[in-house]
Order: C-alpha cells, then structure tokens, then sequence
C-alpha cells in the first residue's frame, strides 16, 4: 500500500548514492532528469552531495519500505559554504570536466560549465544566510512528508541560531512554489530562471 511506512531520520555516509539518486530523479523542475544527462552523477555532484560532505548535520533522509525516498539539505552560512565549494569540493571536478567546448548546448555541458562557475551566493544570503534543497520521489510526494522535511530542518536552523533562509525554484515547478508559499517563504527575487524566497527564522 502507498503512503505507508515513512520515516524522516538523519542523513548516515551510506545514503550518498541515494541522494545522487534522488537528485537526478528529481532534477528537471521536479520531474525524472534521467533521460536528460549522459552523466548521472552531473546533477548530484554540485546540488546534492557537496552539503551531505559540508554539513552532514543539516541533511535528512525521507526512507520509506522501498528505501530512501526524499531528502532535505542545506548549509547554515552560504558565503562560508561558496567559499568551501571553491576551495575544496569544486577543484578535483573541474580537473575531471574540462570545460566543454561553447557549441555544446546538452544539459551535461550547462552542468559543467556551472561547476566552472562555481557556487554564486544569493544576494539575500546575508540577510537569510542559510540555504537549503528538498527533494522528494513522486511516490513520497502528496502526503505531508514535504512539510515534515521542511520543519526538522527549519527547527535545527533555529537550534543553531540561524537568522533565516532562502532558496531558489524554477519557475516551472508551480508545485514546488505553491509548497513554499504554504510554508510561509516570502517570494523576494523574481528572474528569468525562476524565484527567490526567504524565511526569517
């Protein structure tokens, strides 16, 4: 039966391939971005596994009878986390992907050519410092755990004496921005991409 057995527990090292896992199903404004990528690990590599390595504390698992099912993660200090991301996590993957050539329009090359870029803080990371993803399988979604993610993370925020939080969503993923408007994030940046929303813990 669906819907049955969910748990929400902190993140363990052995989970990292399912948060890869997730990651890419997840990966096109909330749809399976599997088909969309020659290398599976591109996704993961820079939204995913750099905050399970950074901050294992602030990652949880959503697991259900089949397994992991959702996770929520994040950083509390996103200027510290960019600088992390370029001094560390980011220099063995630009060694492993060149910089693809300019007439390589594939979803791979934008990837990469964002692990070039690297990690661009949002303007509102110092007013809301930490930042945060959340992403569930279609099997987990409609049934509250989104919101049940969302409060684990939010309370350990505040036990860490967080100030607030933001995040972004594209402007495709209308579920994504009904969610957080009901969680009570206020829409503070629009661009072409999508949106920015805060939170004032």
């Amino acid at each position: 039966m669906q819907g049955m057995g969910f748990a929400i527990r902190p993140y363990e090292p052995a989970d990292l391939p399912q948060l890869y896992r997730v990651c890419l199903l997840t990966g096109d404004s909330g749809a399976d971005a599997s088909g969309l990528y020659r290398d599976a690990s591109l996704l993961g590599h820079f939204y995913a596994a750099p905050y399970a390595v950074h901050e294992p504390d602030l990652v949880f698992v959503l697991t259900d009878l089949e397994g992991v099912c959702g996770y929520v993660l994040g950083c509390c200090d996103s200027l510290e986390f960019a600088a992390w991301m370029e001094s560390v996590w980011l220099p063995p993957l630009r060694q492993k992907y060149p910089l693809p050539l300019e007439a390589d329009t594939s979803r791979d090359a934008a990837m990469i050519r964002l692990i070039h870029k690297g990690y661009v803080p949002s303007s509102l990371a110092d007013t809301y410092p930490a930042h945060l993803h959340i992403d569930l399988l279609p099997r987990a979604q409609g049934q509250g755990q989104g919101r049940k993610l969302m409060e684990v993370f939010l309370e350990r925020l505040r036990r860490l004496g967080v100030p607030g939080v933001h995040l972004g969503v594209g402007r495709r993923n209308l579920g994504a921005v009904a969610f957080y408007e009901r969680m009570g994030f206020t829409r503070l940046q629009t661009f072409s991409w999508g949106y920015e929303y805060g939170l004032k813990l």
